[in-house]
């Protein structure tokens, strides 16, 4: 039985479709203004090895990924570079397919855009504010999250911290792993100079980061989530607002499962510009590295626990991938044309990989015992039928993994 860490909770729990062998996901997708670089694409293959290990096992899935082509980094990026936010936007898109499409990944069934689902994100503040959870306050339209029953839930917010004295935040995002004690903003009012902005029924303006999710999954999705995912830091100021949102009009759960991926740092510390070490997919691929190494690395270690990128063990990750793969090409060699047959090893590779991949998606495990069991017999007795029969077994594997072949 599969089992994953629900980070509703703290804890791993059996999973089981919302509706029989039909998962639904939903996932923080990537914000437009810059290119996304490979800590992103470590959180977007952790849900991409989810989506693809369900479908492995079975299931239908349906998914949607959120792209934030509206925020407050979008504007200012556009200015900066003299351009409008839609050219800015549009080319960071497609950049961002083609390296999805790269590195293996399935492009999700919906990937709407913020921009797209304007009338959602009236609609969802438009009923907020019938019901007094939302205010209106100098041109913004504000979230009061103390109008609302156990807000901060996922994160296990304590709420007796909460101030007293009212407070507002009007920025889409805020620097650091920190809360903001108090009212979020849903609705920013357009100032004179900017051009993303609607003409709509709450007012001239743009709808904030927080209600953008809220509304993309109001646009796809009528019932219950099966998963919603994203990185750690969207735990803090963002997916107990999507939650509390969304939630304070339906009367059932926004998701069953929630799924955090953890951060990469380079070299031990955090990517950023100021300090210079943001990678990028072509970069490693200019040094020799295939998409299916770099793939391998971003998977290699456990989706909820940070890793370190170095030289070192980007070299030590795309080496033991290649043995792995030398010892395939061997078998495929000894199997020459011949039909698959059964056999003791490949029904061992199967139980090993549904073992471990059951195991909040052990990859890393998987990976190392169906590489020990490989080792472990001698190719050179192997009938060709049975060669070939590991090979399918393999290749069925390697739906998932996305690196074997």
């Amino acid at each position: 039985m599969l089992k994953l860490f629900n980070t509703f909770g703290r804890k791993i729990e059996p999973f089981g479709p919302v509706g029989k062998k039909n998962v639904t996901i939903f996932t923080c997708g990537p914000s437009v203004y810059q290119r996304a670089h490979i800590g992103n694409f470590r959180t977007f293959l952790f849900e991409d090895l989810l989506v693809r290990y369900l479908e492995y096992s079975g299931c239908t899935v349906e998914r949607g990924m959120a792209v934030t082509d509206i925020e407050d980094k979008a504007i200012s990026e556009a200015e900066k570079r003299h351009t409008s936010v839609r050219e800015l936007t549009d080319a960071n898109i497609a950049q961002f397919v083609k390296e999805m499409k790269l590195l293996g990944m399935k492009v999700p069934d919906y990937m709407p855009r913020a921009s797209e689902c304007i009338d959602e994100s009236v609609e969802i503040i438009s009923k907020l504010l019938q019901k007094k959870i939302a205010y209106v306050h100098g041109g913004n339209i504000y979230f009061d999250p103390l109008r609302v029953r156990d807000f901060g839930k996922l994160f296990g917010l304590d709420m007796s911290r909460w101030p007293k004295k009212k407070r507002r935040f009007h920025k889409d995002t805020y620097p650091g792993i920190q809360w903001n004690y108090g009212d979020f903003i849903l609705w920013h009012g357009c100032e004179l100079h900017e051009k993303a902005c609607w003409e709509t029924g709450i007012g001239k303006g743009r709808p904030s980061w927080n209600v953008q999710d809220p509304s993309m999954v109001m646009r796809h999705f009528n019932n219950s989530l099966s998963f919603f995912c994203g990185g750690v830091d969207n735990l803090y100021r963002h997916h107990d607002y999507s939650m509390a949102i969304l939630e304070a009009l339906r009367p059932y759960p926004m998701a069953r499962f929630w799924m955090h991926g953890a951060h990469l740092f380079v070299d031990g510390q955090k990517m950023s510009k100021s300090k210079g070490n943001i990678l990028y997919s072509d970069m490693l691929m200019k040094q020799g590295y295939t998409a299916g190494e770099i793939r391998f690395f971003l998977m290699y270690g456990h989706y909820r626990k940070r890793i370190n990128y170095s030289d070192r063990a980007m070299q030590a990750a795309a080496e033991t991938l290649r043995r792995f793969r030398r010892h395939v090409a061997d078998i495929r060699r000894k199997a020459g044309a011949n039909a698959p047959e059964q056999s003791r090893i490949s029904r061992e590779l199967r139980n090993i990989f549904v073992l471990h991949m059951d195991n909040d998606l052990s990859v890393k495990d998987a990976f190392d015992s169906m590489q020990l069991l490989l080792n472990g017999f001698a190719l050179g007795p192997l009938p060709a039928g049975q060669a070939a029969g590991i090979i399918s077994e393999l290749r069925k594997i390697d739906g998932p993994l996305q690196v074997i072949f």
